[in-house]
């Protein structure tokens, strides 16, 4: 039973990594080759905190880490500082989602709001103080918005077409105990 429930968790981690390879791949694809004025939505980070929060041994530290560092390499960011921030916010869902009584998605999602904003500014400020060239703050607050407003669709395939649900009380656990 161990057994397959340790394989189980390996299988969803590579995933969550094939996931992440797509989405950067979509990312990279010259679809359109005029500037637009609008920034799309992070799905890497709106994937990210859906899987942190329903089964946070699918989506561990050091693979959020490497996905999100690859992430920042592939597009041109500043190599490490949006993936520390996607880290930290990770691991702030994952402990308030521990400490939560019962799961409410109004009070997930605004909890997940909170630190799609904080992790947008956060990066500008940090950005603005290491004399970086930045696009207009409308374009990062877009970007932050459309995030959170794809967070529920991002959410439901998770839960629909990938699997990934909140462990029930009956559900053996990454150790093969009951949870």
């Amino acid at each position: 039973m161990a057994e397959r429930s340790i394989t189980g968790i390996w299988l969803m981690r590579g995933a969550y990594l094939g996931l992440a390879l797509v989405i950067i791949f979509f990312h990279l694809i010259p679809l359109d080759t005029v500037p637009r004025r609008w920034a799309p939505p992070d799905f890497l980070m709106a994937f990210t905190f859906a899987w942190v929060l329903r089964r946070p041994e699918y989506a561990p530290v050091l693979c959020i880490a490497v996905v999100m560092l690859t992430a920042d390499l592939m597009f041109q960011r500043p190599p490490g500082l949006l993936a520390v921030l996607v880290v930290i916010g990770a691991e702030y869902l994952k402990n308030r989602a521990a400490h939560a009584r019962e799961p409410n998605f109004l009070a997930e999602w605004a909890n997940v709001a909170l630190v799609v904003l904080a992790i947008g500014l956060i990066n500008r400020l940090v950005l603005v103080v290491l004399l970086v060239p930045l696009p207009p703050l409308s374009l990062h607050l877009i970007q932050s918005l459309l995030t959170v407003a794809v967070y529920p669709l991002c959410v439901f395939l998770t839960r629909t077409v990938m699997g990934v649900r909140r462990p029930s009380t009956g559900d053996p656990d990454a150790l093969g105990g009951r949870a």
